[in-house]
């Protein structure tokens, strides 16, 4: 078989190989804290070093390949000396030629075996670099779906804020066979606030990420103030919403740089400190020792869950959307810090949109209107009086198990 068919597919796997062994490492040094707070370095270790373990067995094998084709190339061209030097001087010997001519022959005979003999060794390389080439290019040529820099599509101004999920079906590629929604119907009026409640696992959040176009349904339609979400451009249509969740992405930069993040050209330090204030984050900032230009250390680790909520509130308030989507906003937070930033949740969702996913029952009895997920659709929808008045209801059944457990935790 050609080298240079089987250089590719072991450098391909032990590729890969090396791939994930790196992500045991990206993890680990990444979430140290958790590491060891588990004392769980050695366990990390050997798992890193059982990754290791299949590269290592193909780069043995690889060499061995290798070191064979580089001892026979030599092998070749030093047998093409012995030949040269036996065969030029029985002929000089015989006087049948003379030692210039054999001198010239040899060495012509040698260069041919020096080129010969180096092609092999190119080999390893060229698979090596046509495999690293091929992965990089596969990721280049991928045309996404959902091109957020695809300039085609409508705007629509002013947006009111008016969106409807219209039997809308959905299945996660990479779980094509768990249904997770089969006929969502769900109206939102502008300016109101709607709560999405359920069991874990029924499809709150998605809801969202079908909403920000982060996929897009199977079939139905979501639509805003009427139109067909897939119509509008993708970047003017996340613009026109702000996303708060459950664990806050902040960057290793400024607070800031972190809320001036949220908006589209930029910030000035005075719409800086008006998302600051709306979000009701500006107090604490300012106490401390340098404010607005304290570093928050890598995934926000230098601040408390709360004021993380907050800066994160404050960057969503920072670009003004007219939709605002609160992904269990509160629910990793304690009482005090909750009351916090539930007052600037309230705050900051005056005449917005708002759509809202949580599991703590307490956080949406003032919604506008309360929509109970259950098996990929919406079962039960009113308000919290209305739904809590219907005995054995969904949301009934819901709440007194959250009062059941509230004892307890």
């Amino acid at each position: 078989m050609d080298p240079d068919e089987i250089y590719p597919g072991i450098q391909c796997r032990c590729k890969m190989m090396y791939e994930e062994a790196s992500q045991v490492a990206n993890d680990a040094v990444s979430s140290i804290r958790t590491v060891a707070s588990f004392s769980a370095e050695e366990k990390v270790m050997d798992l890193y070093n059982k990754k290791c373990e299949g590269p290592l067995q193909t780069g043995i094998r690889t060499g061995i390949i290798s070191g064979i084709g580089f001892g026979v190339s030599f092998f070749l061209l030093f047998g093409v000396y012995a030949a040269s030097f036996y065969a030029g001087a029985r002929l000089v010997e015989d006087k049948k030629t003379t030692f210039p001519k054999v001198f010239r022959v040899f060495l012509a005979l040698t260069m041919a075996a020096i080129g010969v003999s180096h092609t092999s060794t190119l080999t390893s390389d060229s698979s090596r670099a046509r495999s690293a080439v091929s992965s990089i290019f596969a990721i280049v040529d991928r045309k996404s779906m959902i091109d957020p820099s695809d300039d085609a599509g409508v705007n629509l101004e002013p947006l009111r804020g008016d969106i409807e999920f219209r039997h809308v079906r959905f299945r996660y590629p990479t779980r094509p066979d768990i249904q997770i929604f089969e006929d969502l119907c769900l109206t939102i009026q502008s300016g109101k606030t709607v709560a999405l409640v359920g069991q874990s696992g029924s499809g709150k959040s998605t809801a969202i990420s079908l909403l920000q176009r982060f996929y897009d349904p199977d079939a139905g339609h979501i639509l805003l103030d009427g139109v067909d979400i897939q119509k509008f451009q993708v970047r003017w249509l996340r613009q026109q919403m702000g996303l708060v969740s459950q664990e806050p992405a902040l960057f290793n930069d400024t607070i800031r740089a972190n809320i001036a993040y949220g908006k589209e050209g930029e910030a000035t330090e005075s719409d800086i400190v008006s998302a600051a204030q709306l979000a009701n984050a500006h107090k604490f900032i300012s106490s401390l020792q340098q404010g607005y230009g304290t570093v928050v250390g890598e995934r926000g680790a230098q601040l408390s869950g709360g004021q993380k909520q907050r800066v994160a509130i404050a960057r969503a308030v920072a670009k003004d959307p007219r939709i605002l989507l609160l992904d269990e906003a509160t629910s990793a937070l304690d009482a005090e810090s909750e009351r916090a930033v539930q007052d600037a949740l309230d705050r900051v969702a005056a005449s917005r949109t708002t759509v809202v996913v949580a599991h703590r029952l307490s956080t949406v009895r003032g919604a506008d209107v309360i929509a109970v997920v259950k098996d990929g659709a919406i079962v039960e929808r009113g308000t919290h009086e209305a739904l809590i008045a219907v005995k054995g209801g969904a949301y009934a059944s819901l709440v007194a198990l959250h009062s059941a457990a509230a004892p307890s935790s």
